[in-house]
């Protein structure tokens, strides 16, 4: 009876000793076919919750549990994880498993270290300020970069992000984007404003609100406040921002544009070639992939019409194989920014485009197909001056990479390839000759 109770007592001492050492960031590393994928858990007395960093999943909520034998088990409901595991000295040494499938994983105490060699880091070799314009009740706040003597004949662009909520650095997987390209300008001479997307920080807007021409006029709005500072104003936009610059071209009013991997296909075949993409990457066959995207794209042409998504998804059978693509396609038009989005195609404006344009694509993009949108642009564009490239490579943020992967940007260093940083200073600078 004795010893019983001792055994008792030592493993509720290991429970509490495993307890108290969970406390904090924990992360490891899952290896997926050669492919490492970061996973970070936070601990906390009350329980725990989830980050995917490569994924730009973070705070997902999750429960934790200790079993009497000292057996840490984590379980995320939302995404259908478990993760068990045991703790060996510093660390905790266990399983991670998900839809079926089960991998070993290792996890420790700290976050994952990032370097991101490219994030500019004072003192500068120009200025910086803070700045703000109105866009009806929307002010947008930003940072103008003034490079050494500018003038007011300084050429100076206006950033405009990609899609979803973002600030004015365009940050994503501890990558600045637009923090980089500002640095990379403003040592050529350049100028340039970057901007927080409406509503950043304000958890009482809803962005999914708002649509693709509502980005359009705060860009728009941002170029009239450039305009009572510098004479020659361009707009960068990169992926939708990209998109938006084109649309501001067509509408005479930017003195030039760079559009970084900008949709100039509609939004409908961006889409469906993005969920061609993903499709094969589960090891779909053809004839899988093509049925499905013929299921996807009646959807889209149905919700293009003006249908509701739950009237145009009774046709099909949700117990059936299309189960996860109806789920999804119920999640994605629910909200207005996507209804319109299928909607959007610049190609019918492109032959009203007359100030100089440069568009610069990444081959390996995933994301925006190269070939598809730049041969739109050559082939509309017909009164502008123009210069389409496409860098080998180069991914939807135009890192250097290996397969284009979204996984890929967060374990990549580079934020962006020195040639397209290059290439846009020196093509702005020829403007001027």
């Amino acid at each position: 009876m004795k010893h019983k109770i001792m055994m008792i007592a030592a493993l509720l001492c290991l429970v509490a000793a495993v307890t108290r050492a969970q406390e904090g960031a924990w992360s490891g590393e899952l290896d997926i076919q050669g492919i490492k994928l970061p996973l970070v858990f936070h601990f906390n007395p009350d329980g725990c919750t989830m980050d995917s960093p490569s994924q730009g999943a973070k705070g997902i909520k999750a429960e934790k549990c200790i079993t009497e034998d000292g057996k840490l088990k984590v379980t995320v409901a939302e995404c259908g994880v478990t993760f068990e595991g045991y703790m060996w000295k510093n660390s905790i040494i266990g399983t991670f498993s998900q839809n079926g499938l089960s991998l070993p994983l290792t996890i420790k105490p700290g976050m994952p270290k990032v370097n991101r060699p490219q994030t500019p880091v004072a003192p500068f070799p120009y200025t910086t300020g803070e700045v703000s314009f109105k866009n009806g009740t929307f002010t947008l706040c930003g940072t103008l970069t003034l490079p050494q003597s500018y003038s007011k004949n300084t050429p100076v662009v206006l950033m405009v992000t990609g899609s979803g909520q973002q600030n004015r650095d365009e940050e994503c997987f501890d990558h600045k984007p637009f923090a980089v390209i500002a640095d990379a300008l403003a040592r050529q001479g350049i100028a340039s404003l970057r901007y927080d997307d409406r509503g950043y920080n304000d958890p009482s807007v809803k962005f999914t609100d708002f649509i693709t021409d509502d980005f359009k006029d705060d860009a728009a709005a941002g170029i009239a406040f450039l305009r009572n500072r510098f004479k020659t104003v361009g707009v960068l936009g990169h992926s939708e921002g990209g998109t938006i610059a084109l649309m501001l071209a067509g509408e005479g009013k930017p003195d030039f544009i760079v559009s970084m991997a900008g949709m100039a296909v509609s939004g409908k075949e961006t889409l469906l070639s993005q969920n061609r993409t993903a499709l094969r990457s589960m090891g779909l066959s053809d004839d899988a992939v093509n049925d499905y995207c013929k299921v996807i794209s009646d959807v889209f042409d149905k919700v293009a019409a003006g249908m509701n998504i739950d009237e145009v998804l009774q046709g099909y059978d949700d117990s059936s194989s299309l189960k996860p693509l109806i789920s999804q396609a119920k999640q994605t038009f629910s909200v207005p920014y996507m209804r319109h989005l299928i909607t959007v195609d610049v190609r019918k404006s492109l032959p009203n485009i007359k100030c100089p344009v440069l568009a610069v694509n990444g081959k390996l993009d995933m994301q925006v197909d190269y070939e598809a949108n730049l041969g739109a642009l050559e082939k509309g564009l017909v009164n502008a001056r123009h210069e389409t490239v496409a860098f080998d490579s180069l991914n939807h943020l135009f890192q250097h990479c290996t397969t284009g992967s979204v996984v890929e940007y967060q374990q990549i260093e580079e934020t962006m390839s020195k040639d397209v940083l290059d290439k846009i200073a020196s093509w702005i600078n020829s403007l001027e000759q």
